[in-house]
């Protein structure tokens, strides 16, 4: 069983490191440039963004982003808890990092106040994350849409269920 540690972004030789991480040929379409996820915790703090580096014992592997109890999500935020980004790096896809990145955010979701739900969304069409998601067993629920964008699909991890 493959496992990761996440570890929390702390200095700019962390957030560096971090920045140098690169999506797989055609994943650009469905998930922004590492910048823009640091660019998108700074404008929306209301989203209660925490963010982590990914490892392999010491090999840096990836990124994941929550929204980490969001107290009023309002019209335009899902949650209290959402899984806002998950970049495992292109050399290292297709090994059980998706997964097992997944399996730590749970974890750290059973320390949380009122962690019921891990919410997630993703780009629609050909070569898109929502495969991954469906085997993992989130739940397709719908559609949402932000801002602008194009609607994505709305998903949703019963977190008592994945306990078991």
């Amino acid at each position: 069983m493959t496992t990761v540690q996440l570890r929390d972004i702390v200095t700019d030789q962390d957030r560096a490191a971090v920045l140098g991480l690169r999506r797989a040929p055609g994943q650009e379409r469905f998930l922004g440039s590492m910048e823009s996820h640091f660019e998108d915790a700074e404008d929306e703090p209301r989203a209660m963004p925490r963010m982590w580096s990914v490892h392999d014992s010491e090999q840096l592997i990836g990124f994941v982003m929550i929204s980490d109890n969001i107290e009023d999500c309002g019209d335009d935020l899902v949650g209290p808890y959402y899984l806002w980004r998950l970049l495992i790096d292109g050399a290292f896809q297709g090994r059980g990092y998706g997964a097992a990145t997944i399996d730590a955010v749970v974890k750290y979701l059973q320390t949380r106040p009122n962690a019921d739900v891990l919410w997630t969304s993703c780009g629609k069409g050909e070569g898109g994350p929502l495969p991954f998601y469906l085997r993992y067993g989130f739940t397709l629920v719908g559609d949402v849409q932000y801002d602008d964008d194009e609607p994505e699909h709305l998903l949703r991890l019963d977190l008592a269920r994945s306990e078991q």
